[in-house]
C-alpha cells in the first residue's frame, strides 16, 4: 500500500505524448535517447507559440538559447553515461526570479528596463540539474494578490476558461504549465501563490516547508518573519516530479539567511494505509462552496478506500488564519509595501491615497489591487501590539498542528471557497486566501492536486498539509490522490470559453 511506484516510462509515439508527459519522463526518454531534447524543446515552444496568444502567461522568452541549449543537451547525453536529472527538459521560471538576462520587474512600471545579471539560486540549481530555461512567466504586482496582472505585461488567463482568472500570483507559470507549454516550473508562495494557481489551472503545486529551499534572487526580496513564510516551490504536471525537483532545488544558500539543511524523506516509504487523514471542509469562517467541500471529501474517500484512517478536525482552530498570516508577515518588516511599489522609481515610498484616486480614473501605473495592499499594509503597521499577540497565537497553533499531524498524518482542505473565479471577482472576497495563507505561518508543507472538475468543467483541487519537514508524507498522499482522480488534463485554451 505504498503511494508510489516505478514504473518506466512508455516511449513518447507523438508530440502530444511530449506535451502531456511528466518531467521525470521526458528525461528518461531524452537519456535513452527515445527522444532529443531539441524535439522536446522544440515542441514546447511550438506550444507555447500556439497557447500563449490567448493566455498571455509567458511574457518573456529566449527560444533561441533554448535550442542551443538543447543541441548541447543532446551532444553531452551523447558522451555522459551519468548525466544531470533533469538533463534536456526544458521549464519555465516565474518573472519574480532572477534569470540571467531576463527581465525582474516584479510588474512595476518603474522597474521595466530591470534585467538580471546571475540566476537566483533555484534557477541556478535548476539549470545545473540540466533543465532548460524557455521563458518566464506573468505575475502581479507586487506579488500580493489572487489575480495576475499589471501595466506591463497585463492580465493572464485562465485556460479552461479565458474569462477567469489564472490565479495569482504564480498565475502565468501555472497557467502555461496547465496547457503544455512547460513540463515544469518554479513558483513562489507566501500565501496560496502555488497553491491557489496551481488549483484553479488543474495542475500539481507544492509549498514546501517553511526554510527548505533559499529566498534569494527574488524581488519582491523578503524581510523579517516572510523569509520563513516564502517559499520557492515546483509547480508540475505529475506528482512524481515534485519531489525530484526537490531535491534538486533545496538546501542553504548565502543569499538566504534562514534557509536551513534538512533531511528530504522517500514518498515511497509512506504506507497510504497507515496515514491520519484530518479533514477541514471549509475553515469555520468563509464557507467553501458545496462542490469545494465535496472534492475535499471524495478525496478524503479515496485515501480511506487504500486503508487511511480519517477523522474530522476542529475546523475552529483555523478561524483566524488571514489573522494570522497578516500580523506575521507584518513582525520584523523591513519595510512597507508602500516602499515596495516605489522600487525603481525616484520616490522612496508611493503615495497611496493619491495613487488610489488616480488608479480609480485610469492614471496610475499602478495596479488598484497592489495599491489597496499597501493601504491594508499601513494600518497593520499602526496596530502593531496587537500584531504581536496574534503573531504568538500562531505560533500555539504551529507546535499544537505539528503534535496533531506528527510523522503519518496529513490535513485535508479546500485552496479557496470556490473554482476559478472570472477576472475581477476576487475583490468581493479578498479574505477567502485565509484557506491558503495559514499553511505559510504554519511553515508546513502543502502539496495542491488536482481532483477531476466541476460541471461547468473548471478544475477543482485539495490542499494536502503535513507536519513541517515532512514534504515526503503530503507528497505520498497526493500521489495516492492523483492515482485515484487521473491527476492533471492537458488544457487545451484554444478551444476554452472567452
Amino acid at each position: 500500500m505504498h503511494a508510489t511506484s516505478s514504473v518506466a516510462p512508455v516511449a513518447p509515439r507523438s508530440e502530444d505524448d511530449l506535451l502531456k508527459a511528466a518531467a521525470v519522463d521526458l528525461a528518461a526518454w531524452i537519456r535513452a535517447r527515445q527522444v532529443s531534447s531539441a524535439e522536446v524543446v522544440d515542441a514546447t515552444i511550438r506550444r507555447i507559440e500556439r497557447v500563449n496568444p490567448l493566455l498571455n502567461a509567458v511574457v518573456h522568452t529566449r527560444f533561441d538559447e533554448a535550442r542551443a541549449e538543447a543541441r548541447r543537451a543532446d551532444e553531452r547525453i551523447a558522451k555522459d553515461a551519468s548525466p544531470p536529472p533533469f538533463c534536456g527538459v526544458p521549464c519555465t521560471i516565474k518573472e519574480f526570479f532572477a534569470v540571467e538576462g531576463a527581465p525582474q520587474t516584479g510588474g512595476l512600471v518603474a522597474r521595466k528596463s530591470t534585467r538580471s545579471t546571475a540566476d537566483a539560486p533555484v534557477v541556478g540549481r535548476l539549470r545545473e540539474a540540466g533543465a532548460i530555461v524557455v521563458g518566464t512567466t506573468n505575475v502581479p504586482e507586487g506579488g500580493i494578490w489572487i489575480e495576475t496582472y499589471n501595466a506591463i505585461y497585463g492580465r493572464t488567463n485562465n485556460p479552461w476558461d479565458t474569462r477567469r482568472t489564472s490565479g495569482g500570483s504564480s498565475g502565468g507559470e501555472a497557467a502555461i504549465v496547465a496547457s503544455g507549454g512547460s513540463p515544469m516550473g518554479i513558483g513562489s508562495d507566501i500565501g496560496g501563490s502555488i497553491r491557489l494557481p496551481a488549483a484553479f489551472c488543474g495542475i500539481v503545486g507544492h509549498k514546501p516547508s517553511g526554510r527548505l529551499l533559499p529566498n534569494g534572487g527574488q524581488f519582491p526580496a523578503p524581510s523579517g518573519a516572510a523569509l520563513a513564510m516564502l517559499c520557492p516551490g515546483p509547480m508540475v504536471r505529475r506528482v512524481r516530479d515534485v519531489m525530484p525537483m526537490l531535491r534538486v532545488l533545496a538546501g542553504p544558500d548565502p543569499s538566504d539567511p534562514v534557509c536551513v539543511p534538512m533531511t528530504l524523506g522517500d514518498p515511497a516509504s509512506v504506507r497510504v494505509d497507515e496515514l491520519v487523514v484530518h479533514v477541514a471542509v471549509d475553515n469555520g469562517r468563509f464557507r467553501a462552496s458545496a462542490v469545494m467541500k465535496k472534492a475535499v471529501e471524495d478525496a478524503a474517500r479515496a485515501l480511506e478506500r487504500r486503508g487511511a484512517r480519517v477523522v474530522t478536525f476542529d475546523v475552529k482552530k483555523l478561524r483566524r488564519g488571514f489573522e494570522y498570516w497578516a500580523a506575521t508577515l507584518a513582525e520584523g518588516a523591513e519595510e512597507g509595501y508602500d516602499v515596495l511599489l516605489a522600487s525603481g522609481s525616484d520616490r522612496t515610498r508611493v503615495p497611496v491615497g493619491r495613487e488610489l484616486v488616480k488608479a480609480l480614473i485610469g492614471r496610475s501605473n499602478h495596479t488598484l489591487p497592489a495599491l489597496v495592499v499597501a493601504a491594508a499594509g499601513s494600518i497593520v503597521e499602526r496596530i502593531g501590539g496587537k500584531t504581536s499577540f496574534l503573531a504568538r497565537a500562531a505560533d500555539g497553533l504551529r507546535a499544537e498542528l505539528t503534535e496533531l499531524l506528527g510523522d503519518r498524518g496529513v490535513l485535508l482542505h479546500p485552496p479557496y471557497t470556490r473554482p476559478a473565479p472570472r477576472h475581477h471577482e476576487v475583490w468581493a472576497t479578498p479574505f477567502d486566501a485565509a484557506y491558503t495563507a495559514l499553511f505559510n505561518v504554519m511553515q508546513t508543507p502543502v502539496t495542491a492536486v488536482p481532483v477531476g472538475f466541476d460541471p461547468r468543467g473548471l478544475p477543482l483541487g485539495v490542499q494536502v498539509i503535513a507536519a513541517p519537514g515532512r514534504d515526503h508524507v503530503s507528497i505520498a498522499a497526493g500521489q495516492a490522490i492523483e492515482d485515484h482522480f487521473g491527476g492533471w488534463t492537458l488544457a487545451r485554451p484554444e478551444g476554452a470559453a472567452r
